[in-house]
């Protein structure tokens, strides 16, 4: 479905209520539903993802990944008592992130046998496996670039609207490219896996993510830290890392990574800055310790 304006919402909306069980606005990036008032949707204090019924924030939210691409998405998901095809639209000449959201009761569609299993934990576990997949990468099992794309900005004004710091941290394997050349791609997809082992160990799982960004490279996401506790941290990680025994690699071989920080400061700073400041650090970081080398 291609991405619809206020108007065209406005002029279906009877019909949308006639094929859909919910139908509703939301902001994707401050994770809201939207009332409808006067010509365009403001901000209510309902948070979208707690129709879900467990009140966190979705790993694969297709709102925000509408809004980016500016395409329809569809996905599966569960509350307590149906299963719903959620169908994500972006909705064009707002003044703010919209986009459009159609949930229709699976059991009445083209699930067969669906309400035998609805309650059970297996179809649960089914769908939570379906997401989770869209947004893990595979190597290390970390989420991957599409996740970071998709909830740093979230973040974010979590972060502005608690008055509380966020730390975005970029992460650099070292002669990452020479374990390839010298030990075959197998070591460098091992040496990928460990290091994300490392980073999902160390992390507060409530609170924190590690993604895998790409390559060799690692973004972590810290919500309420400081820098200098993400510094902290990741010299706690950076200990663990180069301490790592490792069968693929010669007993004198060792990993070690770069790193940069950035946290969030009175300066509002978007998601794409915090990147782009983090990964600026990390290579400055890099170029000296070659220097020392």
């Amino acid at each position: 479905m291609k991405p619809m304006t206020i108007e065209e919402i406005r002029k279906n909306l009877d019909f949308f209520h006639k094929m859909y069980d919910v139908v509703r606005l939301v902001d994707p990036v401050e994770k809201k539903v939207l009332d409808y008032r006067g010509d365009m949707p403001c901000r209510s204090t309902d948070a979208c993802y707690d129709y879900w019924e467990n009140y966190q924030i979705c790993n694969n939210c297709i709102s925000i990944r509408a809004h980016l691409n500016n395409q329809s998405f569809i996905k599966i998901e569960k509350n307590k008592n149906h299963v719903f095809w959620v169908n994500a639209i972006p909705v064009q000449n707002a003044e703010r992130p919209v986009v459009l959201e159609l949930l229709k009761d699976a059991a009445d569609t083209m699930l067969i046998g669906l309400q035998d299993y609805i309650n059970g934990e297996a179809f649960e576990n089914f769908i939570e496996r379906i997401n989770e997949a869209v947004v893990r990468d595979f190597i290390t099992t970390l989420y991957n670039r599409r996740f970071v794309d998709e909830r740093l900005p979230a973040d974010v004004v979590n972060a502005m609207l608690d008055g509380k710091p966020l730390s975005v941290c970029f992460i650099d394997l070292d002669s990452f490219k020479q374990i390839n050349d010298l030990y075959g791609h197998r070591a460098g997809d091992l040496a990928i896996k460990a290091v994300g082992a490392v980073l999902a160990q160390e992390i507060r799982k409530k609170t924190d993510w590690a993604a895998r960004y790409g390559g060799d490279e690692f973004l972590l996401s810290l919500r309420n830290t400081s820098e200098q506790e993400a510094r902290t941290f990741l010299q706690r990680v950076l200990n663990a890392v180069e301490n790592l025994s490792l069968d693929f690699l010669p007993s004198s071989a060792r990993l070690s990574f770069s790193y940069g920080i950035k946290t969030t400061s009175d300066v509002p700073l978007t998601a794409d800055d915090l990147v782009r400041h983090a990964d600026e650090k990390m290579y400055q970081a890099k170029r000296a310790k070659k220097k020392v080398q």
